[in-house]
C-alpha cells in the first residue's frame, strides 16, 4: 500500500480559511486566517526565512477558539520586501500594524524561532499590545556561533540555488523527523525563494546571525524579568538551536512562565505533532 500523499493543501481541508493580503503600515502582508471575526485575536509568526504555511497544521484546531492569522513577516514569503535593517524592533513594528490593520487592539502572540524573538521583543518592549504570549523555541537568549553559521550557510545555499535538493535540506534542518518534510512544503518555499532579488533580502534577513547584530537584539536577564504577560516558553526534545535546557533557564527568567518540551521533535513542533501542539497551545492560551 503507498504512503498518503502529504500536502499543505490536506492540512487545510478540515477548516475554511481564506488566503489575502493587507496594509500593515504600508507593508503589503500576506496572511492565512481561520476563525470567527467575534473571537479573540492570534497572531502566528514564523522562523527566519519561512512564510505562513509553518502553521498549516495547526489552523482548523486554533480556529474554533481563535480569529487566527498566520503571516509572512515583512520580507518574507509574499510580504512585501523593503530595504530595512530587519532587526527585531522592525519585525515588531510589522506586527503590531497588523493588529491595528485588523482593527484591534490586542492579540495572542505566538511565534517560533525568530518569530518567537518578535513576541517576546513585544512583551519586553509594548506588553500593551499582547494578551498572551508563545515563546516556540524562540530566538532571542541564545548566540551559538556554530549555530549561526549552519542557518545563514543552509539558507543563502538555498536561496542562491532554489534547487528542491538545497530547499529540502534547509527545510530537515527544522526537523527531527526529516520524512515530515513533504514535497508540497519544498515547493512553496521554492517558489518564494525563486522570487527576483530575494537573495538580497535574505542577505539582509540574516544579518542577526551576525554576532554583533545579534548581541545588540537579544534579551538580558533584566529584559526578561520586565515580561509580565502570561507566558509560555515551549521548547522540544531535538532542537537544533539550543537544548531543552536552555528553554527551561528562560522560562524560569519569566516571572510565572509555563514551561513545556515536546518530545520527538526539532524546531517546527507545530508541524511535526501537531496535534500535542495544539493541544498545549490551546490550553495556554485558554487560560487552562
Amino acid at each position: 500500500m503507498t504512503s498518503q500523499h502529504k500536502s499543505i493543501w490536506t492540512d487545510l481541508t478540515r477548516v475554511p480559511f481564506t488566503q489575502g493580503y493587507l496594509d500593515a503600515g504600508g507593508v503589503r502582508t500576506r496572511y492565512l486566517a481561520a476563525g470567527d471575526d467575534d473571537k479573540p485575536l492570534l497572531i502566528l509568526i514564523h522562523g527566519t526565512g519561512g512564510h505562513a504555511e509553518a502553521y498549516s497544521r495547526n489552523l482548523a484546531a486554533h480556529a474554533e477558539h481563535f480569529r487566527t492569522y498566520a503571516i509572512d513577516l515583512v520580507g518574507h514569503g509574499w510580504s512585501d520586501k523593503p530595504k530595512l535593517d530587519y532587526e527585531i524592533a522592525d519585525y515588531a513594528k510589522h506586527v503590531i500594524n497588523v493588529i491595528k490593520a485588523l482593527g484591534h487592539k490586542k492579540a495572542h502572540v505566538s511565534g517560533e524561532s525568530l518569530g518567537g524573538w518578535v513576541a517576546g521583543w513585544m512583551a519586553v518592549h509594548h506588553p500593551e499590545w499582547l494578551d498572551r504570549t508563545v515563546l516556540n523555541t524562540a530566538g532571542g537568549w541564545t548566540a551559538y556561533p556554530e549555530v549561526m553559521e549552519r542557518i545563514k550557510r543552509l539558507t543563502m545555499e538555498a536561496v542562491n540555488d532554489p534547487s528542491p535538493e538545497r530547499i529540502r535540506t534547509r527545510l530537515e534542518f527544522l526537523m527531527h523527523d526529516h520524512s515530515k518534510v513533504n514535497d508540497d512544503l519544498v515547493e512553496v518555499r521554492r517558489a518564494i525563494y525563486a522570487q527576483p532579488g530575494y537573495a538580497d533580502i535574505m542577505e539582509r534577513i540574516l544579518c542577526l546571525q551576525e554576532m554583533d547584530i545579534r548581541q545588540r537584539n537579544m534579551f538580558s536577564p533584566e529584559d526578561s524579568a520586565k515580561i509580565t504577560t502570561p507566558t509560555l516558553v515551549l521548547w522540544t526534545s531535538h532542537d537544533p538551536t539550543a537544548a531543552p535546557e536552555e528553554g527551561r533557564k528562560i522560562a524560569d527568567a519569566i516571572p510565572d512562565a509555563r514551561f513545556e518540551v515536546m518530545n520527538e521533535c526539532g524546531h517546527w513542533p507545530q508541524f511535526e505533532d501537531p496535534e500535542t501542539f495544539n493541544r498545549i497551545h490551546i490550553d495556554f492560551l485558554l487560560g487552562r
